[in-house]
């Protein structure tokens, strides 16, 4: 039952740091010029793309903090940054919207902005790259909250049309604020796991 509960919070995790609910008025945006025939192509096509990208980070995440020679603390503090500082732009967004990564000018966007950083952005990856370190041997655990992640962000950004007309741009703003004071709660969290690591490990 814990590593189920585990696996579910990393689920949460992944999918408070994609941010469905606040690249909703981006995706709007960004597709209400192409075709309806191939709008939803397009996001079905940026969201392979993420995924493919965020499953190929996991797989290799590993690997690359053992190259690096990265510590688990140092990974738990830069991952509680970042995370933070993405919670903080979903709760005080730029000045022109667009969610937390901004508009883009292409019609029909190919990776840029929508897969990356829309989806597979930083935050998600430094998480991913966060719960490998932490218990690599549950790797195909991490994969399954992954995946699971991603579905729920794809459901809600393939009906984004619609929820942006039924709740209207105010209760969409309302719950990203909400989504980001989650996360910010999240990145105070694994701030404060890895200093204190780091400070055991110091006092040592």
């Amino acid at each position: 039952m814990e590593a189920n509960m585990k696996t579910l919070s990393a689920a949460i995790l992944l999918f408070l740091v994609m941010d469905p609910i606040g690249n909703i008025p981006l995706f709007f945006s960004l597709l209400k010029d192409v075709p309806p025939k191939r709008r939803y192509r397009v996001m079905g096509r940026e969201l392979l793309i993420a995924l493919g990208v965020m499953l190929a980070f996991l797989m290799g995440g590993q690997h690359i903090i053992n190259l690096l020679q990265i510590k688990t603390d140092s990974i738990s503090i830069a991952g509680g940054i970042v995370l933070f500082l993405i919670g903080i732009r979903m709760v005080f967004p730029p000045a022109g919207g667009g969610g937390v990564f901004g508009h883009s000018s292409e019609r029909e966007p190919f990776i840029v902005p929508l897969a990356i950083p829309g989806v597979a952005g930083p935050s998600a990856l430094s998480a991913l790259l966060l719960l490998t370190q932490t218990q690599p041997v549950r790797t195909s655990d991490w994969a399954m909250a992954l995946c699971a992640a991603w579905a729920a962000t794809a459901m809600i950004l393939f009906c984004s049309t619609f929820l942006l007309r039924w709740l209207g741009e105010s209760v969409i703003n309302a719950l990203e604020r909400v989504m980001g004071m989650l996360l910010i709660a999240l990145a105070v969290q694994m701030f404060l796991k890895g200093l204190a690591a780091y400070l055991h490990l110091s006092l040592q």
